[in-house]
């Protein structure tokens, strides 16, 4: 038999030589994946992150309505109503770690927040998401057909956790719509996390229209108010204007975290969004952030999308939380003819900074404010609003 005799300097030598391989070896690897590098499974996760108000539910449907999407409408509302009595700050842990399973399909977590006989009908606004509506959650709705809410209501409520679960991870894309976070740092351990591919889109309104469209449906805020105040005690009349403060912050803090010096994790995900741009060019804006989450855009979606923002008036209080055929034109500038311009002059004092950055001209006459005619959007360089990732191909699962 034969025998190769190796000295004992030479093993040492060897050992030494493969330690020093493999780390160059890592080094290497690191170097070629980098922290905003998708999961293996290829799921993306999509945040859409605004504030009440903001034309999010619409935002929501044109996600939900893809038959890529699963979407899931506000479940940090679970944690607001359980835990009243909390703070905005102290909550925004709770609310990460509720979206991080619901981003990974699991719902087990839901079950602290629900009642104890539960199932989907418990889950809020469950019957907003077109897959909740569709197989596998019910069969009322094949995957390529836009859900009715109605009938959904009627018929799908009876789905447990169990199905709501399964049905999630049969897509490419779970969405969830958020308007209860207020800076992006609470956010980092999902952007960091190697399981999560997340996009953020940050959508903002005119907060002249929020104030208008909010005093529609006032008594709906109360608790969200309180828990934004931090409970504390402030005068009825300046409450609304308050917390208009509170949002308008948010949407700076979370915009310049966004923009300037942002971490290297951050970058290819985040993308701002006005409300504004969407109701003068849907198509395109709409367009724009499929492709920015690699969804495709489709004849029927292009159908639907002209549809729900070409219809007439501006809808009524009724309408205030359901998505109707409106011209999204004329809701955007509703304020104008509806807010009286004592009102317009306190927020743009209480919003002067947010306004600045994100774009909107305050006027300073009630006859200005009238006059249809000047516009007060101040035309965006998208340099400024967004980081777009390189594009990747994301296969459908339907």
């Amino acid at each position: 038999m034969f025998r190769c005799r190796v000295n004992l300097s030479t093993m040492i030598f060897l050992v030494i030589l493969q330690g020093a391989a493999v780390v160059l070896f890592c080094g290497w690897y690191v170097q070629l994946s980098p922290c905003t590098s998708a999961p293996s499974n290829d799921k993306v996760h999509v945040l859409l992150l605004s504030s009440w108000r903001s034309g999010s539910s619409f935002l929501g449907q044109v996600f939900s309505q893809h038959p890529s999407v699963f979407y899931l409408m506000e479940p940090a509302w679970h944690v607001w109503t359980k835990l009243q009595k909390s703070g905005a700050r102290v909550l925004r842990m709770a609310v990460r770690d509720l979206l991080r399973s619901v981003f990974q399909c699991d719902f087990s977590v839901m079950e602290a927040y629900l009642p104890e006989h539960h199932n989907v009908s418990s889950l809020f606004m469950w019957s907003h998401s077109r897959a909740l509506c569709s197989p596998p959650a019910c069969p009322l709705t094949p995957r390529n057909h836009f859900s009715n809410q109605t009938r959904c209501l009627q018929t799908c409520d009876a789905t447990g956790l169990q199905g709501v679960q399964e049905a999630c991870s049969t897509y490419s894309h779970v969405v969830l719509k958020e308007v209860r976070f207020f800076e992006l740092e609470s956010l980092y351990p999902l952007l960091q996390d190697p399981n999560l591919d997340l996009r953020i889109i940050h959508l903002v309104r005119d907060p002249r229209a929020v104030v208008r469209s909010r005093e529609e449906s006032a008594r709906a805020f109360e608790s969200d108010n309180a828990l934004v105040l931090e409970h504390r005690n402030i005068p009825a009349g300046e409450v609304q204007y308050q917390v208009m403060q509170e949002i308008c912050r948010s949407h700076v803090r979370i915009n310049e975290r966004a923009i300037l010096k942002p971490p290297p994790f951050l970058k290819g995900r985040y993308k701002m969004v006005r409300y504004e741009d969407v109701a003068r060019n849907p198509l395109e804006e709409i367009t724009a952030m499929y492709d920015f989450v690699g969804l495709e855009m489709t004849r029927q979606l292009e159908e639907w999308i002209y549809r729900v923002t070409h219809g007439k008036g501006k809808g009524s209080r009724k309408e205030a939380f359901k998505i109707t055929s409106r011209n999204a034109a004329d809701v955007s500038q509703a304020w104008r003819t509806m807010l009286p311009h004592n009102k317009v002059r306190r927020i743009q004092e209480v919003c002067k900074g947010a306004m600045s950055l994100l774009g909107y001209r305050t006027v300073n006459s009630e006859k200005e404010q009238k006059r249809l005619d000047i516009d007060l959007l101040v035309p965006r360089e998208p340099y400024q609003f967004s980081w777009l990732p390189a594009k990747t191909e994301h296969p459908s699962k339907t």
